[in-house]
C-alpha cells in the first residue's frame, strides 16, 4: 500500500480521501486543506486525480478552440496541494474495497507505454468521489472512433490542436474544413460560437479566405437547442448562431460516425472534416464497478439527500457522478457547475463535524439561481431561478457575459483566495492587452 504523494504531511489524524479534481472535488480538498493545515492530530486530506492540472470545466470549449490559452487557465495540482495544505496523488480510480477502506488505484504509465507507478492502494475513513461525467454516445457506431471529446482539459488541448492543424491544411491548400458538432447543449452551442469567433480572428492574422472555406454544422436530436432553457432562450440562441454562420440542424439523429462524415437517420451523409460528440451525459464506467454501490443506467452513484450513497454511510458522491433525487421532485439534479459547487460546500461544512464527532451530514438543498450560456464575444443569455426578487426572467447581452465571468472568477476565489484570485483576473487582462487573442502555436 503507498500512501506518499505530493504535498504530504504527517499527521495522525483521520484520512480524508477526494477522488477527482473538478469543480467539486478541488474545492473540498482545498477549503478542508486549509482548514486543518497545521493542526496536531487533524485529518489528512488526500486528492486523487488522473490529470496532472484542473480546468473549470464550463471553460473546457474555450480551450477546444484555442480562444483561452490552457497554459494561463489551468491549477495544477501539485502547485495546489502546496498552497492548500493537502496531498495530490496523481492516478486513476480502478476499484474499491469497502470493507477495508480503500481506494484501488491504476498503474500510472508514460505516454510511451512505460510502467511510471505501479497498481497501488489509498486507505481513507471517509471517501468523497467527484469525478465528473463525460458526453454519452449511446452505444452510436464509430463514435469513439471518429469523434472528438471536449469532456476533459487533455482532450479539448487535443481537438485544439487538431482544428489549428486543419485549418492550417485548409489555408495553405485552398481545402474545405467542415467541422460537425452533435448535442445542442450548452457545450455544443458555446463551441460553435468559439470556433466562429477562432476563425475570424484567425483571418485578421492573415488566414485569407478561411471562413468562406469552412462550415461548422450543429446537429442536435431533440426538437431545439438548450432544451433545459427556456423556449425564449433556445430560439434566440439558434438564432443568433445561424446568424454567425452556424448551420444548426435539429431534430436529426445521428446513426453511425465515419471517418468521412456523420450517418443520419434518414440515411444521408453529412460530410464532415472533424467530428466533435457532445451530447448526453454518463458518469465513468469505473462506477458501475466499485463493490456494490448502487448506479443508474447512466452509470451515476445514487445518494441519499446526506449526499452518502445507498449502501455506505463512509462513501459520498457529489457533481456530475452522483444522481441525488430531492424530495418532491421527479428528476435527479441536472449535472452543472452549480449543483457541484452547492454540494462541495455542503460537505466542506459538515464533513469536520462527522470526522470529529461522528455527526451526520444534514439533507442538502439546491437553490437554483437559473443557468447561462456564453456564444463567446458575441452574446450571452441566461435564465434566471427561483428565488428571491427574481422569478424566473432572463437576461442578455453584456449583463449575461458579465454573470458568465463572475462565475468563473467566484471559482477561482475559492480555490485561490480573493487578493491572489484577483491577481489572476487582472493577469488576464493584462494578457488580452499583449498577446494574440487566439492560440497561433
Amino acid at each position: 500500500m503507498v500512501d506518499a504523494g505530493f504535498g504530504t504531511r504527517d499527521s495522525p489524524g483521520a484520512r480524508l480521501l477526494v477522488v477527482g479534481g473538478g469543480v467539486a472535488g478541488l474545492e473540498i480538498a482545498t477549503a478542508l486543506g486549509r482548514r486543518w493545515r497545521g493542526r496536531p492530530g487533524a485529518p489528512t486530506v488526500t486528492l486523487l486525480d488522473s490529470d496532472a492540472a484542473h480546468v473549470w470545466k464550463p471553460m473546457l470549449h474555450t480551450i477546444a478552440a484555442g480562444t483561452r490559452d490552457i497554459a494561463q487557465q489551468q491549477t495544477t495540482y501539485v502547485a495546489q496541494a502546496r498552497d492548500a495544505g493537502f496531498v495530490y496523488q496523481p492516478g486513476a480510480l480502478s476499484g474499491l474495497d469497502r470493507a477495508r477502506r480503500v481506494v484501488q488505484v491504476a498503474p500510472l504509465h508514460a505516454e510511451d507505454g512505460r510502467l511510471l507507478v505501479p497498481a497501488r492502494e489509498l486507505p481513507y475513513e471517509l471517501l468523497v468521489l467527484a469525478v465528473g461525467s463525460q458526453a454519452n454516445d449511446f452505444g452510436t457506431p464509430g463514435v469513439a472512433q471518429h469523434c472528438h471529446a471536449i469532456d476533459s482539459r487533455l482532450q479539448a488541448d487535443a481537438f485544439c490542436r487538431e482544428v489549428r492543424l486543419r485549418m492550417l491544411q485548409c489555408v495553405a491548400m485552398a481545402q474545405p474544413l467542415s467541422i460537425a458538432i452533435v448535442g445542442g447543449g450548452a457545450t455544443g452551442v458555446e463551441l460553435a460560437a468559439e470556433l466562429v469567433q477562432l476563425t475570424e480572428t484567425a483571418q485578421a492574422y492573415g488566414a485569407t479566405g478561411l471562413a468562406e472555406r469552412l462550415t461548422i454544422t450543429l446537429v442536435e436530436a431533440g426538437p431545439r437547442l438548450l432544451a433545459s432553457f427556456p423556449q425564449d432562450i433556445s430560439a434566440a440562441t439558434q438564432k443568433r448562431l445561424q446568424s454567425l454562420g452556424v448551420r444548426v440542424r435539429t431534430g436529426t439523429q445521428v446513426k453511425a460516425a465515419r471517418a468521412e462524415g456523420l450517418e443520419l437517420a434518414d440515411g444521408s451523409l453529412l460530410a464532415s472534416t472533424l467530428q466533435v460528440w457532445a451530447a448526453g451525459v454518463k458518469a465513468p464506467a469505473v462506477l458501475a464497478t466499485l463493490d456494490g454501490l448502487q448506479t443508474n443506467r447512466n452509470q451515476q452513484l445514487l445518494v441519499h439527500p446526506s449526499l452518502q450513497t445507498t449502501r455506505d454511510e463512509a462513501v459520498y458522491a457529489v457533481g456530475d457522478c452522483a444522481a441525488l433525487t430531492l424530495p418532491g421532485s421527479e428528476r435527479p439534479l441536472p449535472p452543472t457547475a452549480q449543483v457541484a459547487h452547492q454540494q462541495a460546500q455542503h460537505l466542506v461544512r459538515y464533513l469536520p463535524d462527522v470526522l470529529a464527532a461522528g455527526r451526520t451530514v444534514p439533507p442538502f438543498r439546491f437553490r437554483d439561481f437559473g443557468a447561462l450560456v456564453s456564444l463567446a464575444d458575441y452574446d450571452a443569455f441566461g435564465s434566471l431561478g427561483q428565488f428571491g426578487f427574481f422569478d424566473g426572467g432572463i437576461i442578455r447581452g453584456r449583463l449575461a457575459q458579465l454573470s458568465h465571468a463572475m462565475l468563473y472568477r467566484s471559482h477561482q476565489a475559492r480555490l485561490h483566495g480573493f487578493w491572489r484570485g484577483g491577481l489572476l483576473w487582472l493577469a488576464d487582462r493584462i494578457q488580452a492587452r499583449v498577446r494574440p487573442p487566439i492560440r497561433l502555436d
